[in-house]
Order: structure tokens, then sequence, then C-alpha cells
């Protein structure tokens, strides 16, 4: 600052309020690799900020040295303009700085009450927390039932418990990490509506983790970009475009198409020419062009399938689905209504009570574990860390789990070989990791996914079940992952996508089942379809 600024400064009347937050120069790596490189952040007070950024970028590791997750190598960290040292999430919580995780704390077994109350000190009054549960949930918009267990809600209503819970403790300043990957889009822009009134009526921070362009351009005031560790970018949002922000994340430009889609910003007559539909495959001279194939029967027969849950209910009820190869079949719906168990049952995770799956003309037991993929069908799971990958386990580990002898010898792991065949499959796959030998939890979530892709079409499936596959990842990861499903198809492969981005549906699947209580309501084909009669079916009107 210049002499004269000062001098103006001084004259004009007091200084203005120091920040509420500053990250000063925070470093911090992992091994070989570097989350956070002096890194500057500044939040203010009554604003939301916006971070952005790829997967692998730096952004969550910020915010949990905030929060005292994770020491920081280097930096300092001022609140209210004073230097605080921030060694536990206690620490955090003593300063008013609250964080609503990506990857959900919550205790399925316990109700909602139970899980607000978590790590409260001292006794406590069942009545006093749920008044106060019913209380923020009417001050915010956000209805919940408090004695409802945590296992029966759907991921939208899960994350209202974590936002109670942290309201609960009247933070001053609330960091939302990546909130809306398990939302639907109703669902977000309620989130959205209630950030605004926190800030607006409460004078409250609140940081947005997200590497979402269109919800950090409609949400936030402030945005701050960040690359391989770095801040590349900082504005304030009204100065901000879709495009310049999706440069500056990547480093490079990208197609925003698959992110259109997965936001609603794609029309749905967008032709791609590189990668036919099904139909348009299946009336040409030559049945395989880019590799499809279009044979004499389905790849997969979904018969007659009724799948009980506890106490009976039916979690799918008298499915029957067909997929041939070469074809991408969507499945639609609000989350909750069967899906998850349909690709639980595909999985081998659960067992059928009435009707059969029938892979390449064979009935194949379900529940029995590996059955269906010996049978052909690879799976990219809802929940890769509930059923994906193991993240104490290395990369190397992770990538052959599923079929370990092609890296033995004798019945004994070869350590060599094994490090060689994984090095291959990152490198294929571009796999961002120090190496096989790094731990699977280093990896961002995007590159994690990889390794669920890379593992799964490494098998050579005739099916492939992708069920959320775009979720929590970015701009540049869903391009990456949308055209990985396309080139499945195009090679023969029989592709079940099951999503709750009506739009992700649109834009890749050849034909659309919806699904609504447990039952396939209506199938559309690409023609047919249009949000206006998927909302109609995922309503339960039948077609």
């Amino acid at each position: 600052m210049t002499d004269g600024m000062a001098e103006t400064a001084g004259a004009g009347g007091p200084d203005p309020p120091a920040p509420v937050v500053e990250l000063i120069g925070i470093s911090k790596r992992f091994g070989g690799i570097v989350a956070c490189d002096q890194v500057d952040l500044t939040l203010n007070r009554g604003r939301i900020h916006g971070i952005l950024g790829e997967n692998g970028a730096g952004k969550s590791t910020l915010m949990k040295v905030l929060i005292g997750l994770v020491l920081p190598d280097a930096g300092s960290i001022r609140i209210d303009g004073r230097p605080h040292a921030i060694h536990d999430p206690q620490a955090a919580a003593a300063l008013g700085i609250a964080m609503v995780h990506q990857h959900f704390s919550l205790v399925d077994q316990l109700s909602v009450w139970e899980n607000v109350a978590l790590g409260e000190a001292g006794r406590l009054k069942s009545t006093g927390v749920r008044d106060r549960v019913a209380a923020i949930s009417e001050q915010y918009g956000l209805d919940i039932d408090p004695d409802a267990r945590v296992g029966s809600l759907t991921a939208g209503l899960r994350q209202r418990v974590e936002i109670v819970k942290c309201l609960r403790r009247d933070p001053h300043i609330l960091v939302f990490d990546e909130p809306t990957s398990v939302l639907t889009p109703e669902e977000s822009e309620q989130l959205f509506t209630t950030l605004r009134e926190v800030v607006a009526a409460e004078g409250r921070t609140v940081v947005l983790v997200s590497h979402k362009l269109d919800e950090v351009l409609h949400a936030t005031d402030e945005i701050t970009i960040m690359r391989q560790g770095r801040v590349v970018d900082r504005k304030p949002t009204m100065e901000a475009d879709a495009p310049s922000l999706a440069r500056a994340m990547v480093g490079r430009d990208v197609s925003l198409r698959s992110e259109r889609a997965a936001f609603g910003l794609l029309a749905v007559d967008e032709s791609d020419e590189e990668y036919p539909r099904f139909e348009e495959v299946a009336s040409t001279d030559d049945p395989t062009p880019l590799g499809a194939t279009v044979s004499d029967r389905p790849i997969l027969q979904i018969d007659g399938v009724t799948v009980r849950g506890w106490g009976g209910a039916r979690m799918l009820d008298d499915i029957s689905l067909d997929l041939w190869a070469g074809e991408i079949v969507g499945v639609a719906g609000v989350e909750g209504n069967g899906q998850r168990s349909l690709g639980d049952l595909l999985s081998s995770l659960v067992s059928l009570n009435a009707g059969r799956v029938v892979v390449n003309g064979a009935e194949v037991p379900t529940g029995a574990p590996g059955a269906m993929a010996k049978a052909g069908v690879a799976v990219i799971p809802e929940d890769r860390h509930d059923s994906g990958v193991v993240l104490d386990m290395t990369v190397a580990e992770n990538l052959l789990m599923v079929d370990p002898h092609r890296v033995a010898r004798n019945g004994v792991m070869d350590k060599r070989r094994m490090a060689k065949t994984a090095q291959q499959m990152i490198d294929e796959f571009d796999i961002g990791c120090a190496g096989p030998d790094a731990p699977l939890w280093s990896l961002s979530g995007g590159n994690q996914q990889r390794v669920v892709l890379a593992r799964e079409l490494a098998a050579e499936p005739d099916v492939l079940v992708a069920a959320q596959p775009t979720r929590g990842l970015d701009v540049g990861a869903i391009e990456y992952m949308t055209d990985r499903i396309r080139r499945a198809a195009a090679s023969g492969v029989a592709v079940l996508l099951i999503s709750s981005e009506l739009e992700e549906i649109l834009d890749l699947a050849d034909r659309i089942a919806v699904m609504s209580r447990g039952r396939i309501v209506g199938e559309l084909s690409h023609a047919d379809a249009n949000l206006e009669t998927l909302g109609l079916l995922m309503g339960g009107s039948e077609a």
C-alpha cells in the first residue's frame, strides 16, 4: 500500500472489517502427491464463496485443513484477523467452523436425532434434541422426521440430516464439500435456497466446494479456481462464464456437452456422429459399424424379477428388461425407487425372490459371489466406497482384485507382474496417481472412479452396468467417462446406465426404462423421450 493510499484509508474512517477467514501459503503433500501448493484463500462475511476445480485439484484438502482434519506442512490460518492453529475438528468447532462432507458421516442404524446429537458433550435429553431438529428443519425448509432411521432415508434426506447436524452447532462459517453430488436437481435448488437464507438473514459465511460449473455460477458471489494444488484464478461470480471457468479448471478448452447434459443445459436433439445410436446401427445395411453387433437374442434378460427387502418390502416388483449387444439402456427414476436394488442384483449382492436373470442364454444364480462377473457382467457401483474399492489397499490391488489370477504364478501373486499390469492399466485409463503402489485413498474421486472403470472393462465384459457413473466427477472426468461408455457400447457391450440425471440419460441412452416404486412403469425410445414424459412416468403414471 502506498503512503497516499494509507492516508486516504485513515482519513476516510475506520478500517474495513478483517476477513472472516484467511488461509495463507497453505501447502500439503501426501507422499509424492502435492495436494496444496502455497494456497492463499480469503473468505468474507455474508458471502457464498465457490471453490472450483477438477477432481484432485486440492479443494477438499484445503477445506480439511480449515476444519482440522488435515494438518498443513506449511502456511497459517487467521480467523477474524487473529492467527489460530487448528489441530482437530473440535478446535474448528470452537471457532464456529463446520463442514458438510462429500461422503456422509452418519450411522445408518441410528435415528435422525441420534445422529444429530453424536459428538455432543454432557447428558442429552431426547425431547430437547428432537425439538431443536424440528425447529431447524422448519426454519430452513429442511423437512425431516427426527425419529426416522437414517438407513431408510434417501440420499437427499441424508444430506438434510448432515446440514441440520451442522446448523445445530450454530457455526458462522459453513463449508459444503460437493453437496449436490447425490441430490436431484430439485433437492439441489432447495439447498441453494437454504444457503441464501442462511447468508442473507444471519450474515454467515458459506463455502461451496464443487466441480460443477452451473451450480457455482448459480449459487455463489465469488469464485476461486484451483488446478493441480494451486490457485489459478479468482473473480466475482458476475464476471465469470462457463467456458472460461472450464478452461481455468482443466488448463485447456473442453467440450461442455457432457457438463451441459449433467445440469440440464443440453438440447436433447443434439446428435453425436462419432457414436451412432443403436436404432441407427440396427437399421443400416452394415449391421456392425464401429464394432457394434446386433444378435438374434438379448445379451441380458431380466425376466419377472422380484426382490424383497427388510420386512418383506418389494424393492423390485416383477420387473422385466432386455438388453442387446451395442445398446445403451437408461434406467431413470427418483432415487429410492429400486434403482440401487437393480444394481445390487446384477452385482451378486442380493438374491431374487422370483424370476430369473439370463446372460448370453444361460441363467445366472443371484446372490452368489462372483457369479455375475463370471457370466460377463461388469459393474460400476453407485457408491464406489461402499462396494467398488478398498481405500486402504493400493491402486494395483484394487485394479486386480477381481481377477488376481492374471498376475499369479502357481497360486502366488507375482509382485513384478502385478506392478507391470497395473501400470499398463494406469497408462491406458490415464489414472492420476503416484504409481501402482499408491494407496487408493490418496487418489481424487475422479481417479478412484477411473480405477473402477479400468478394472471392470479389463475383464472384457458382455454387459456393463454403470450406476451413477458421473456422480461427483468434474467436467473433464464427465467427458472422459461418457466417452468410455459410448466406446464400450460401440464395441458391442450391452450397457445398462442407471442415473438420476435425466439429461445424462437423454444424452447417452438409446432406450429408456423408467422405475417407480420398484416397478418399470414405462419404456421409451430415445426419439420418443423428453423431460416432460419422463417426469410423468417418474411420478408413477404408467405408459
